[in-house]
């Protein structure tokens, strides 16, 4: 419901502040006062069109679809539009592309025009004959029906790669012997890269090493004359002793870690280091190596495996495709029976609304979670897509009165533009009597150009111009009888249509 709408710089609008209600909404006026305009800049705040005014600001208070627009949901919500060297849109003071915002109300805030028909979508039409099945079996079948759809979507993609696997099947297993051969054949080991790498050092600094282990061992020649010195000097050696075992353990092993180095074939210790760096470059590491060399081996023995793979995943593919087809089955025969009821009611409808010849009919389309049945609509044989666009404006009102019939309709806001324009009275009587039913779930705005229409409404505005500017202002119950009875007989107004809008009037609530 939008409760509250601000329009500031729209045109011959300078400043607009209106508060709602909910149920029937109804602009009126003159021709030229600026009533299209008005809706225009409604409907432009959620998606449709583009705004003329400098602002555009309304509070809703309907749950939106904001999670993926990463907008925070508040009772109320804040929609606003603004324009000045651009168009920006705003929803609870966060910008959003426009595309957003239509995304994000189109649930909440329908709009009846010709280039959008949502509850004669294919889905929507669906969802409405299923509406109109009464037994309690249809429900759980249609969710077994939703369940197996997906089991079946999933086996057959996977069968799908698997046969795309099988006729490359080869190749594949060509390329993934010779992936595993080459590592196997290098046969890296964790950490190898760091010890190589230590030994390379080594390497490096060897003749340095080798000189200075001989310098250092020339300390040994004066070990006797520092003991004969401490012993005259009555100092106890054992300390001096004691260093110098451990430091002749230290260097025997140098020079033994020395000795081993000459073992060392640098030229294989370089080629050796290349190899290893060339797995770290193509996998990142040794560890990366090893866990693709085992994915590589599991794949190896999957495609030599692959032809019992097939034949059990076939098995199970053919079993999930007859129950769904069985279960699609069952679906369209419940539909099928639905149908004439379905058809029956919206034509009670359109016969109210001064239409007939509306059927319906289920054609076979691609399977799906739905089943495989699409429902195609015509009015006295004739595509809606080829009527006049008073005819379907009247064929969507009887879907939504069918839909709010059958399973309660949805809550929001319907937004209309001159749904009663170059129609009879009688036809306009009969779209306002719809759209009081369709009120009782929905809050409807429209432009009336009939009082039969204006006469059902639960709020009644009058656009008006003076001199350049353009004003909307709520009628009191005696301003509602002179504007009906204006659309009535012109400007001129005459008893006889006051009495008719009054009428008009005395049933309004």
């Amino acid at each position: 419901m939008i409760e509250r709408l601000l329009i500031k710089d729209l045109l011959s609008f300078k400043n607009i502040e209106l508060e709602f209600d909910s149920g029937l909404i109804v602009f009126s006026g003159a021709s030229g006062t600026g009533k299209s305009i008005l809706m225009r800049a409604i409907i432009s705040l959620f998606g449709h069109g583009d705004s003329e005014a400098s602002l555009v600001e309304a509070v809703v208070n309907e749950e939106l679809e904001l999670e993926e627009l990463g907008v925070l949901q508040e009772s109320p919500n804040i929609l606003k539009c603004v324009k000045q060297k651009s168009t920006r849109y705003f929803i609870n003071s966060q910008m959003v592309p426009k595309k957003g915002v239509y995304q994000a109300t189109q649930k909440k805030i329908k709009y009846l025009n010709a280039k959008e028909s949502d509850e004669l979508s294919p889905s929507s039409l669906l969802k409405l004959l299923d509406s109109a099945v009464l037994s309690s079996d249809f429900k759980e079948l249609k969710k077994r029906h939703k369940e197996c759809f997906i089991n079946f979507s999933k086996v057959k993609k996977e069968l799908e790669k698997l046969e795309n696997e099988e006729r490359q099947i080869e190749e594949l297993k060509e390329f993934a012997k010779f992936e595993i051969d080459k590592i196997k054949e290098i046969n890296p080991q964790i950490d190898e890269d760091e010890k190589l790498m230590n030994v390379k050092k080594m390497l490096s600094k060897k003749e340095k090493l080798q000189t200075s282990l001989e310098l250092a061992s020339r300390i040994f020649d004066f070990e006797s004359a520092v003991f004969e010195a401490l012993s005259i000097a009555g100092i106890d050696g054992e300390f001096f002793s004691s260093s110098m075992n451990e430091l002749r353990a230290h260097l025997e092993s140098a020079s033994m870690e020395l000795s081993d180095l000459d073992e060392i074939n640098v030229e294989e210790l370089l080629d050796r280091i290349e190899l290893i760096s060339d797995l770290k470059r193509r996998y990142g590491g040794i560890k990366e190596c090893l866990e693709y060399l085992e994915k590589k081996i599991k794949e190896l023995a999957h495609y030599e495996n692959i032809s019992f793979e097939k034949d059990e995943l076939t098995k199970l593919y053919e079993k999930l495709k007859d129950e769904v087809e069985k279960s699609s089955l069952e679906l369209t025969k419940y539909r099928k029976e639905a149908l004439p009821k379905l058809e029956k009611k919206i034509n009670s409808y359109l016969n109210e609304l001064y239409l007939n010849d509306l059927s319906l009919s289920l054609n076979s389309t691609f399977l799906s979670e739905f089943g495989v049945d699409e429902v195609v609509v015509s009015l006295k044989n004739v595509s809606l897509k080829d009527i006049s666009s008073g005819e379907l404006n009247r064929v969507r009102l009887a879907f939504l009165a069918t839909t709010n019939e059958f399973d309660g309709g949805e809550r929001g806001v319907l937004l209309l533009d001159e749904i009663d324009a170059n129609l009879s009275g009688k036809e306009a009587m009969s779209i306002a009597k719809v759209l009081t039913l369709l009120s009782k779930n929905y809050q409807i705005f429209a432009i009336s150009h009939q009082p039969q229409l204006s006469s059902k409404a639960n709020e009644h505005f009058l656009v008006q111009k003076s001199g350049e500017e353009s004003s909307v202002k709520k009628l009191s119950k005696e301003e509602r009888l002179l504007e009906l009875a204006r659309m009535v007989s012109g400007e001129k107004i005459t008893i006889e249509a006051k009495e008719f809008a009054n009428s008009l009037l005395s049933g309004v609530r």
